[in-house]
């Protein structure tokens, strides 16, 4: 059996000592059912039973907990949170495309279309890069301390808002999450502060625990669906008010028209308050030290 690794000031053995004493030399196991059986092993280190249907519950809580011991040990305390889309390219990037796709005298129109597309949003990409490395430059030295800008971690509007942070020498959060198709996070995530979740909820929950502000870039449903939790979240008294900035009115004001909900009264007037609309990322971070200044 392993030799014993319990400090002289622990009573109990830890998870991790147990771990090794449950091994046992293959020429012990051999022929022993009882040992080999899956009934026998630790539950912790039993894969089978910690990934079955019973243990939901636990693996939700586990999603809760590691973020949270891992971001109260670094002293991530408060944070803002930037959302947009996966899809929106770097202004550089978008810009060879089109200028690429010119030169080879190319004659897709939709494929022409689409690359127009992507470059006149481009803007997004580096206005959530400049707006996370004002915070990151300026928050140090504000009365409330340091911010952390947190991210989905994804490409897109994700990667530009982790890299303006990492530009300015500070360190930022991603939230990554396992999806059928590849994902991998951008490489601009403090690395000891990029994580991956299964489930959503647990990942939009951790968004909001520390959140002092949201800025939400044009994107597509998980974008939508992030920030109208978040709205629903105030508006029903579930978090505390928070600025939640809505960048690029143009974009948004064609997408939703928040008055139909006032109209037909499926909001109160008072709802449409909820929100801003933001359009550079100096107006951005002045509302958010107007809130902080509050606190």
């Amino acid at each position: 059996m392993a030799k014993s690794t319990r400090s002289k000031n622990r009573l109990f053995y830890s998870a991790a000592d147990e771990v090794e004493h449950a091994k046992y030399p293959d020429d012990v196991l051999c022929g022993n059912p009882q040992l080999c059986s899956s009934a026998y092993r630790l539950a912790y280190t039993d894969q089978d039973f910690m990934l079955s249907e019973e243990l939901r519950p636990v693996r939700l809580m586990l999603e809760l907990s590691k973020p949270e011991a891992v971001l109260q040990a670094l002293g991530v305390n408060q944070t803002v949170v930037i959302f947009g889309s996966a899809r929106t390219p770097d202004l550089e990037t978008a810009q060879n495309l089109v200028e690429q796709l010119t030169e080879q005298g190319c004659r897709d129109q939709q494929l022409l279309a689409k690359a127009q597309v992507n470059l006149r949003n481009a803007r997004f990409y580096e206005q959530a890069r400049e707006l996370a490395s004002l915070i990151a430059r300026e928050s140090p030295a504000s009365a409330s301390g340091e911010l952390h800008v947190i991210t989905g971690g994804g490409p897109g509007v994700m990667e530009g808002a982790n890299r303006g942070a990492s530009e300015a020498q500070a360190k930022s959060v991603g939230l990554n999450i396992v999806l059928p198709h590849e994902q991998y996070p951008n490489p601009y995530i403090s690395p000891e502060l990029c994580f991956r979740f299964h489930y959503f909820a647990m990942r939009k929950m951790h968004f909001l625990m520390r959140a002092k502000a949201l800025v939400v870039f044009p994107g597509g449903f998980g974008t939508l669906d992030e920030l109208f939790e978040a709205l629903t979240l105030v508006q029903t008294d579930k978090i505390k008010p928070l600025p939640i900035l809505i960048f690029g009115r143009e974009f948004w004001s064609r997408l939703l028209n928040f008055e139909v909900l006032v109209q037909e009264g499926m909001i109160s007037p008072d709802d449409v308050n909820l929100f801003q609309f933001v359009d550079t990322p100096e107006q951005a971070w002045q509302i958010i030290q107007a809130s902080l200044a509050q606190l």
